[in-house]
Order: structure tokens, then sequence, then C-alpha cells
């Protein structure tokens, strides 16, 4: 697809986004009334009920509308959150309540007003005259979809809710019980497989389609695979994931080495590993904040000149430190810095000081802990940036390490930056300039524009949910709960192989010993290959490794928060117990609905 067309195809979507906006609303089902579901007028002319389509699959945007909504990677053990904002995010904390916004309210919130818009269509949709039965078939079936996405999320982060499938018209209606978490799976999976049986649905568009962008039964077989997963119905899911390969989904490869680089550009937004995606555009309202909770000040810059990137999401040190060699041996810092391990955490900041420090930032440093015993004035980045060479290639595609140069254009013009500390200055040392220079933290590069290429307050690159590396894992997953060693090997192997690192099963490293080494491989793996994506929270919930990842204990009794590269935490979190493993249902709902149950321990 030419550019010509291709700015033509998201100005095309952006207009009906936003006139589907202003004719759909719904009640939100934190029980504030807002309107009524979309009615009259509405259903009476095919322009206007094909606006209020798009309306639904607009709720995709409200997640990623402002980085302060906490996106879903913070509370995997992936990332943690800038610490002036962390306190608010209370299920990080001990401090969970079920009036707690981010940690009660707001997904509730955010997924039922999606599910109330996808029932008015559903509903409505099929008695409206002038369009044709089978467009309005297919629509029916990707609003069922969408619908089945946001409660399948609802049902991890809450363990069984409401399930409505009739538009709620008034606050009174909104009185369903929960169901359970099972009864849910059996739910979801109904209405997916609705959706895969409909001759309308197609299997899957091409990149210069006019409906790219919209549901498709490679969709719909992922899905119903995840939830099969959860069920623990290990032949569906594997039988969906082969099926979604039938559907004509494939790895993007064509950059060769750099292909999982190139990926997350815009030129291949639409490749054949995308199967479910946000279509962001060249507007602040369309599109994902990514590009500034992820970034940095040396992003493009804003009319005064400066970079607009707040780093706002951190890389925590332990998934860094899991990477593998390129060798896929395990990582060991004392085969780089011999004795590292056994320092304490402070005293290690002398190991990554810039090179020939000022008197100023020795005694900074020595009051911070740092041992200068350990210092080498002239070969210090040089002997760290040795730690970070020849990994598995992912590292250095989607983390800025120390003494890593990143291409910005904080000056209007694309520069190369170089990360180190302590920082100086980025116009007369080239220095990265982020808003936490004080402190040396692993910063985003996945999903982060170099030099000018995206807008720096917004990112106009589609954003993944679903593609089909994640579909390899799920499928590898799956295989090695069947227990095909074999299958599973050569679905991790896909995923490896484009990455450019040890392909298992090849040399005395990567020898996989059974099933249990098998599953271990695989959850590190979705680690890598996914990170930034808002998915390894819902796999952490689903092995039960959230608790050990996120709130691990260190060798100095500390538990983990936000980390600086060598270990010092800024904050750190709390284990509220048990209970956490789901969240508490809004207070306001229980409240207003009668027949609403809270889960146990959120009393």
């Amino acid at each position: 697809m030419n550019n010509i067309n291709r700015y033509k195809a998201k100005i095309l979507i952006a207009a009906i986004a936003i006139t589907g906006m202003s004719v759909t609303s719904c009640v939100d089902m934190d029980l504030s009334p807002n309107g009524q579901p979309a009615e009259g007028n509405v259903w009476s002319t095919p322009t206007l009920a094909e606006q209020t389509v798009a309306g639904v699959y607009n709720q995709l945007y409200a997640e990623y509308a402002d980085v302060a909504n906490g996106w879903f990677e913070i509370w995997s053990g992936n990332m943690d959150y800038g610490i002036g904002m962390a306190p608010n995010f209370h299920f990080l904390f001990g401090t969970n309540s079920p009036s707690s916004p981010k940690g009660s309210l707001l997904p509730w919130q955010r997924d039922y007003k999606g599910i109330m818009k996808a029932n008015d269509v559903i509903a409505n949709l099929p008695g409206v005259d002038g369009i044709e039965e089978s467009k309005k078939s297919r629509y029916v079936s990707e609003c069922m979809f969408l619908r089945s996405w946001w409660y399948y999320r609802l049902n991890i982060l809450y363990g069984g809710v409401p399930y409505y499938v009739d538009p709620v018209k008034n606050i009174e209606d909104a009185n369903l019980p929960r169901s359970t978490q099972d009864e849910m799976w059996k739910n979801i999976v109904s209405d997916l497989t609705m959706c895969i049986n409909n001759p309308d649905l197609p299997a899957k568009y091409t990149s210069d389609d006019s409906n790219y962008g919209h549901i498709t039964k490679g969709a719909a077989y992922a899905l119903r695979g995840k939830v099969y997963l959860w069920m623990k119905e290990w032949k569906k899911a594997a039988d969906d994931f082969q099926a979604v390969k039938d559907c004509g989904y494939a790895l993007y490869e064509e950059a060769g080495a750099e292909s999982y680089k190139r990926l997350f550009k815009l030129e291949n937004e639409r490749c054949d590993e995308m199967i479910f995606s946000l279509q962001a555009i060249d507007h602040p309202d369309y599109t994902h904040k990514k590009n500034r909770g992820f970034g940095n000040r040396c992003l493009p810059p804003d009319p005064s000149g400066n970079g607009l990137g707040w780093n706002n999401y951190i890389i925590n040190p332990r998934l860094v430190e899991t990477y593998e060699n390129i060798d896929g041996s395990k990582f060991n810092w004392d085969d780089h810095i011999p004795g590292y391990n056994a320092m304490s955490h402070d005293s290690r900041l002398a190991l990554f000081l810039r090179n020939n420090i000022t008197e100023t930032e020795r005694k900074n440093a020595v009051a911070a802990g740092a041992d200068m015993s350990k210092y080498d004035p002239t070969g210090n980045e040089d002997r760290i940036k040795k730690a970070y060479a020849n990994r598995d290639p992912r590292l250095a595609m989607s983390v800025i390490t120390p003494y890593s140069s990143f291409i910005g254009g904080v000056e209007g013009t694309p520069k190369e930056y170089i990360m180190r500390f302590p920082f100086r200055s980025y116009q007369t040392f080239g220095d990265l300039k982020t808003d936490t220079s004080l402190k040396l933290y692993y910063l985003n590069r996945k999903f982060v524009g170099e030099g000018l290429e995206l807008p720096n307050i917004y990112s106009e690159l589609d954003l993944p949910f679903i593609r089909y590396a994640d579909v390899l894992l799920n499928w590898a997953e799956a295989l090695n709960e069947l227990n095909d060693l074999p299958g599973a090997i050569s679905k991790v192997n896909e995923v490896r192989k484009r990455a450019g690192t040890q392909l298992l099963g090849t040399n005395d490293h990567t020898q996989v010993t059974g099933k249990e080494d098998m599953h271990q491989r695989i959850m590190d793996e979705r680690h890598w290959e996914l990170i930034g994506e808002d998915v390894i929270f819902f796999d952490e919930l689903r092995w039960k490794t959230w608790k050990d990842l996120k709130f691990y204990v260190d060798k100095e009794g500390k538990v983990n928060g936000m980390r600086q590269v060598f270990g010092t935490t800024t904050n750190n979190y709390s284990w509220g117990g048990e209970h956490y493993w789901t969240l508490p249902i809004p207070a306001r709902e229980i409240q207003m609905n009668p027949n609403m149950v809270q889960n146990p321990g959120w009393d």
C-alpha cells in the first residue's frame, strides 16, 4: 500500500471514528448515569448505524489516552512506574481498596463501557434497513469479539463478573449477579465460536484492504485459544492456534536480523504478524501515548525546542538480567565483573559511572554508597558495555542500556545521544536526557520513535494487542502441556530464529531437559518477546508467578520496587495478601447493585 493510499485510509478511519463518538453513549458500569443506549435516529439510517459500530472500536483508545492510566506492563514484573505517580497504584503497595480508581474502578468502568456499546450494536444493527445483510452480520460478529475481549480481561482481573448481553437502558437494569470465572470462560468461548462460525467474517484482511483493522476470524481463533489456556483445554487451544496460522498470519521476517526491531515501525504495522491491533492515526484523540510514557527528553521537540518523552515507565533490572547470552547460556554478572554479585547494590554504582568523572561527581557517588575502589576512570564505560554485548538481540532492540546510543531529535534533527551517568548535558556532551537523570534506570527503546519518525506527545504507530509471535508462544505452551516437547520446541524456535538467538536443542546451553524446563523457557521467552505490549501481567496471573516476580525480596531483604540498574530501589512495593490475586469489585458497584457480591478479602 503506497503512502498516499495509506494516509487516505487512515483519514477515513478517523472521520468515521470521530463521528461515531458523537452518537454513541451508554450506562457506565460504575453505575453513574451517562445517557442512554443509541436509539431513534441512530438506527434509522445506515450511515449513522455504521458510525455507531466505529464508536465501539473507539473504546479501545480509552486505556491509552493518558500515560497516567497505568498500562498493564507496570502491573507485571517487567516494568515499574515513575516514583512520583507510583503510589496511586495501590495494588502495588498493599493499600488497594474497592474505592481505588486505578486498582478497582477504572478497569471495570472502561471495559464495561465498551461492552455496553457492543451490546447496543448487537441488539439493534440487525434491524437497520439499507445495509447489506452480510455486512450487518460481520459487524455484529466484530462487536461480539470486542465484547469478548473486554470480558476476557475483566474475568481475569476480577475473577468472575456479571455477563450482560443486552443493552442496559437505565441503572435499574444493571443488576445482574456475577457469573463465576469458569462460567464466564464458557460464555466467552460460546460467543467467539459464533464469530468463528460466521461465514461473513473473513479469515484475514490484506494490508491494502479498506476494511483492514476490523476484527477477523483469525483474531477470534487467537482469543478463543487464549481462553482455552485458562480453562486448561490444551488440545482445543493448540487447534485454535493452528487455525490462526491457517488463516494466513505469519511472523514478520523481511528485515532479516533487524526484523524484531522493524516490526514496530510504521512501514510494517500492517504486516501479516498483526492479528488484532489498535488502529492509530496522526491525531491525538485516536492514538496511544506509549511514545510519551516510554520515551525520553531526546524525543522530537515541541515548538519550544524541548523533547516531550517522560520515561514514566521504567524497565526492572531483574528482567534485563534474564536475557540470555547470544549462545543461549544464562547471563551472569560475575562473568564480566568478578565479584559483582557479592557487592551491595549501592556499592555497584561505581561500576556504572562515566569515564573521568569530576570531583563533585565523585563526592556524590561516595555519598550514595559507591565503592570507588572498583572505579576505572578510563575503562569504566567499555567494561559495562561489554556486559550487554553478545546478548539476545531483543535486549538491545527493546532496552536502552548504559552507554548505548539512541537516535533522538530533541534539537530538531536526528542526532545520536549516549546514555551516560551522571548526566551532564545533551547539548554539550550528547548525553541522553530524561526526567530521571539524577538516577540511572533502564529505559524503553521499543515503541519509542527514533529521530523525527513519530510525534512526541502520542504515537500513530498501530499498537498490537495480539500478534502471531504471541500466538506461537501460547501454542508452544499448549503443546508442552500435551507432552509434545518437539512440537513446543519448534514453535519457540520460530520466534528465536527471527530474534537471532541460539535455537533450542542446538548446543549444551539450549538442551531442554523436560516439561518443567520447557515451561520455564516459554515463560522467559514471552517476557523477552512481548515486553511493553501489556500482555505479560495476564500471563503472570495465569501462571501464578506474579507475586514472586513483582514482590520478590532481594538479597538485602528489601521488597522489589522501582530499581536503578545496579539494583538500588527508589521505592518498595508491598504484597497486600492472597486476595490481591483479584481486584476488588468497585465500591459504587456494590452499593448500587443489590445482587453484587464482593471478592473475598475485600469486604
